[in-house]
């Protein structure tokens, strides 16, 4: 069964879409963070900055072989989210590896934040498996020390960085909004789960908070 032989506007087709964009989700960062390892300074970056790639790719294929046992094909199921994936990272492309693992650590932490809060709606099973995606081991935890350093050493870091993550919440808060809405199933899947207009915005709003504990971390204002 391919994506779109789930129920058309159901339960099932808004597991699929969740476990597809996250799929998608992953194999990109993968490749990017991948690529992003070449432009690192030191050896160790690049370790570090492999590592956490490595993670992300077997998170793709755990979800990937979840979804084939559904009975689902994968590459159908991530095909809807190939276009506004391409397009997120064209508007957020990083100028430097620097900014490069900025947008790892607060732009996939805004995206994972928003699929924590769709997984209180599915069953136990599937929550289960977005879970073990969404936990990346605390390998991306190198990059708050580097970002810290970066700033101490060169003070027109933090301004710039800070700037960069107030625009990577900005376009990451609409990737999610537009996924939420856009997709039938997920937005039907919102609405059966008795969110109103209220309660989205205040989801929202548990996103910004999280995005700025981040920045906080990594010593940039929000």
């Amino acid at each position: 069964m391919d994506a779109d032989g789930a129920q058309e506007h159901g339960y099932d087709a808004a597991v699929v879409d969740l476990l597809g964009v996250l799929a998608y989700g992953e194999l990109t960062a993968f490749m990017r963070m991948a690529a992003d390892c070449d432009l690192a300074p030191t050896l160790s970056l690049k370790s570090r900055m492999g590592r956490l790639a490595t993670t992300d790719f077997q998170h793709y294929e755990r979800l990937s072989a979840h979804l084939a046992g559904l009975g689902v094909d994968p590459e159908a199921a991530m095909a809807p989210f190939v276009a506004p994936f391409s397009a997120f990272h064209e508007r957020t492309r990083p100028r430097g590896w620097l900014e490069g693992l900025v947008k790892a650590y607060v732009g996939e932490g805004i995206a994972k934040d928003f699929y924590r809060e769709m997984s209180a709606f599915v069953d136990e099973e599937t929550r289960g498996v977005m879970q073990g995606a969404l936990d990346d081991g605390g390998h991306a935890e190198f990059v708050v020390q580097i970002v810290r350093d970066s700033i101490r050493t060169d003070r027109t870091a933090a301004g710039r960085l800070a700037l960069w993550g107030r625009r990577l919440l900005g376009e990451a808060l609409s990737q999610a909004q537009a996924v939420a809405v856009e997709r039938d199933a997920m937005a039907a899947l919102l609405v059966g789960g008795g969110l109103d207009l209220g309660e989205v915005g205040r989801m929202f709003t548990r996103l910004t908070e999280n995005h700025q504990k981040r920045m906080a971390r990594m010593g940039l204002e929000a």
